[in-house]
Parts: C-alpha cells; structure tokens; sequence
C-alpha cells in the first residue's frame, strides 16, 4: 500500500460533500492535509464530511464553506479562509461540476439533442464546469506562485465522454477544461506550481449517475480517487505538469511514481510540440 506523508500542506476540495469530491478530502486529510471542503449549497453532506474528517484527524483538520465557484468573490473567500482558519494553502482540487442531469430535468422526456437544450440549464453547466475552475485557480495562483510550491488539480474525464453523442454541454465543459489544464500548465512551468487533471477512467457512482444508471454494473467506486489525488497534492508529484492521469489505472500497491507513469494517459487534447513536461 502506498503511504505518502500530507503533514503541513492545507487543500481546497471543490464540490467535496459527496461521491469522488468527499472520498479525495478524506483521502487528503488521511494523508496529513488539512482541507477545505466547499458545496455550492449542501450543507447537510458537508457536515457529514467534516465529521468524518473530525473523528480520523480532529476538527482543526478541515474546514467548511458553502461557496458557489461561479461567483469570484466566493471563491476569493474561500482562498482568504482557508489561509486564515487552516495556516496555508499548497493545493487546489476543481472537483465541482454540475452534469447532463440537469438539462434532463429541465426537459424531460426529450433527447438531449443540443437544440432541444434548455438554454438556462445549458449555460448553469458551462459556468460551473469551465468557469469555476478559472476562478477558482485564478484566486488561488499568485498565493501559490509566491511561496513557489503548488498544485492545481482538474478533475477530468475520458476522450469518449468528451465526444459522446448526447453529452453536451457537460462534454464540451470537460474538453474546454482539458483545454485549461494545458495552457495553464505551460504558463506556470518552472514556478513550482503544477496544473494536471485526474479521471476517473470511466463513468463513476456519483450524483452524476442518476436514474436507471445508477444500477448499472462497473461503475467505478469513487475511492479510486484518493490515492492519486495524495500523489499529485505531494512532492513526489513535482516532474509531473500537463498531464492526465487515471485513477482506476493507479496500481496502490507499487512505489507511487511507477504507479503515476503507469496511469498517465495520452492527452485528450494535442498539445503543442515541445508543450508537455519531460518525464524523468
């Protein structure tokens, strides 16, 4: 199993009351981390998670906002918190997204065809999934470039999901932050902050999965997500930049930086020639 030491870095976890968002600030905060969890506006599920926390490494280890990350003075708050109530900030996870569910809700019973979407609906998805991680990152970043230490996490999904037919706008927001991923991470190469998506590696057991799918066999647990998400919050993780790994191909019972070469997959987007980090 491996074991990577977290003590003295302080994270924010996006969108972490419940499925793959609570199991990485529990994986975080097992690891030593403290953590910020925030929800849009579940307080309930984030009370559930900062007991958790409490109970395996004490209050003072995790800390809790309702923050909208579509709303910049939001995600600057929770930044100013997080330094305030938690003595630092090393790591930001964009975990928070909002899925396919709701233009079915908005329409139901009509095929997600892009021209039948609700427009309101349509525009919620794309200013969480793309925007709330620029906001997010864009708070975060000069704290993280002036103590030249970070990392930026986008949590992403496969090619497939991107290009699914039916799966828009939530495709096209997940594309768009593969997009951000790269770009950012070629602007912060050398500062010692990294920016690096994680997958799942297929459809997942979370609040995405609704209906009839979510009894659908190997859907992946979103455990799976823990240990890579403690790799890249870690120092260990510091030659990996612009790259995309995947969870479920994490192999937890090797040393951590054969298991990350391991799960590290081609990119969804092509990068630039020359754009992608050399891995030692």
């Amino acid at each position: 199993m491996i074991n990577i030491d977290l003590k003295g870095k302080v994270a924010i976890v996006t969108g972490a009351g419940r499925g793959m968002g609570r199991a990485m600030a529990i994986g975080l905060a097992k690891a030593g981390a403290k953590v910020t969890i925030t929800a849009a506006r579940e307080k309930n599920e984030l009370n559930a998670v900062v007991e958790e926390i409490s109970l395996m490494a004490g209050r003072d280890a995790v800390h809790s906002m309702i923050a909208d990350v579509t709303d910049e003075s939001a995600c600057l708050r929770v930044r100013d918190a997080t330094l305030d109530r938690l003595g630092g900030l090393h790591v930001l996870v964009n975990n928070a997204a909002r899925g396919h569910k709701y233009i079915h809700d908005a329409n139901p019973g009509v095929a997600m065809d892009f021209w039948t979407a609700d427009t309101t609906a349509w525009k919620m998805i794309i200013d969480t999934n793309i925007n709330g991680p620029f906001l997010m990152a864009k708070a975060v970043t000069p704290h993280l470039l002036a103590q030249k230490w970070g990392r930026i996490i986008n949590i992403g999904v496969t090619p497939s999901s991107m290009q699914k037919k039916r799966n828009s706008p939530y495709g096209v927001s997940k594309a768009a932050l593969e997009s951000e991923t790269l770009i950012w991470a070629q602007e912060l190469a050398g500062t010692g902050v990294t920016c690096n998506s994680l997958s799942p590696g297929g459809a997942t057991l979370t609040g995405m999965v609704y209906g009839k799918d979510r009894e659908r066999a190997g859907l992946n647990d979103p455990e799976i997500m823990a240990l890579p998400i403690v790799w890249l919050a870690s120092e260990l993780s510091s030659w990996c930049n612009g790259q995309r790994i995947i969870a479920k191909d994490f192999d937890t019972t090797v040393d951590p930086d054969d298991a990350a070469r391991k799960s590290i997959a081609a990119p969804a987007l092509t990068p630039p020639a020359g754009a992608r980090a050399t891995i030692r």
